[in-house]
């Protein structure tokens, strides 16, 4: 009905003037934890770098230390020394050390690459298609996902390295996408509950003609066959409060669909998961004046 059109064009109103609120927060926060970021990376590295030098300089100090204890009156100093050696296990914490410093490395480039992935989800892109990549956005939308996913699922992604840039508005795609996917992940909690189990999503991307096609595969309960003619109904969810207003899988269908003139399908069987399947033209067809 109007009455429904109207409700719907609203409430996807509403969604990207948050998202686009949320987008301009996300690019400021990224930017803050940039720069500390970087110094503390630059200084783990410079402490990694002389790590080995420090060590050696020890191992040589403490070789000699050992050969003057035979010195007469340098008794105390050498015992000194070595006591001090002791307290500080010098060998065992060299070693500690290089290896604490590896890992602050690494803990450096994941916040980086986490930082990265929100500035890339952050960039909205203009009001009309630019060539994207299709499979960047994926793994950016997976990143900036990650904590909704990796307590419960793996994720397997299989993504055609040959895929041609698709013609796309970047904010509404990189929204369906991670509505999709965040619908996936709590499919999948709701299948393994409390349980140690952990799902699967699985993500891959093809070219099927002159169209890029991704699919969107999780082990989750599977949708009932009685609700599956209203999941992209405004304001259908099965969810409780707080967990969905029931407009996610309505703005992606206006994303893929309406925006991009795309497909959005889904297989869907009880008690074994669910597949999205997103399909978009790869060109923009001219348009008639």
């Amino acid at each position: 009905s109007a009455y429904d059109q109207l409700a719907t064009a609203q409430a996807q109103l509403l969604q990207a003037q948050k998202l686009e609120a949320i987008g301009e927060l996300a690019s400021g926060i990224a930017h803050e934890i940039n720069t500390p970021i970087q110094f503390i990376g630059d200084n783990a590295q410079f402490l990694s770098d002389l790590a080995p030098d420090v060590a050696r300089f020890h191992r040589e100090a403490l070789k000699l230390t050992k050969m003057a204890g035979d010195v007469p009156g340098l008794d105390e100093p050498v015992t000194a020394v070595l006591e001090a050696a002791d307290a500080a296990d010098i060998s065992f914490t060299d070693e500690e050390i290089a290896d604490a410093l590896t890992q602050i490395r690494e803990g450096v480039a994941r916040v980086a690459e986490i930082v990265r992935a929100m500035k890339d989800f952050a960039h909205q892109g203009g009001d009309t298609k630019a060539p994207i990549d299709l499979n960047a956005t994926i793994e950016t939308t997976i990143a900036v996902a990650r904590n909704e996913w990796k307590y419960h699922c793996e994720v397997a992604m299989d993504l055609d390295d040959g895929l041609p840039p698709v013609p796309a508005l970047a904010g509404p795609l990189k929204q369906a996408i991670l509505v999709i996917v965040i619908n996936a992940a709590q499919a999948v909690q709701d299948a393994v509950g409390d349980s140690d189990r952990k799902g699967t999503i699985a993500i891959s991307t093809s070219q099927r003609g002159d169209s890029a096609v991704l699919k969107i595969t999780d082990s989750g309960l599977g949708i009932p066959q009685k609700i599956r003619d209203r999941i992209f109904d405004p304001f259908f969810t099965t969810k409780e409060v707080g967990r969905g207003s029931g407009q996610g899988l309505t703005i992606c269908r206006s994303a893929i669909v309406d925006q991009h003139g795309g497909t959005l399908e889904f297989e869907s069987e009880e008690g074994v998961g669910t597949t999205f399947i997103v399909s978009l033209p790869l060109h923009i067809e001219e348009e008639t004046a």
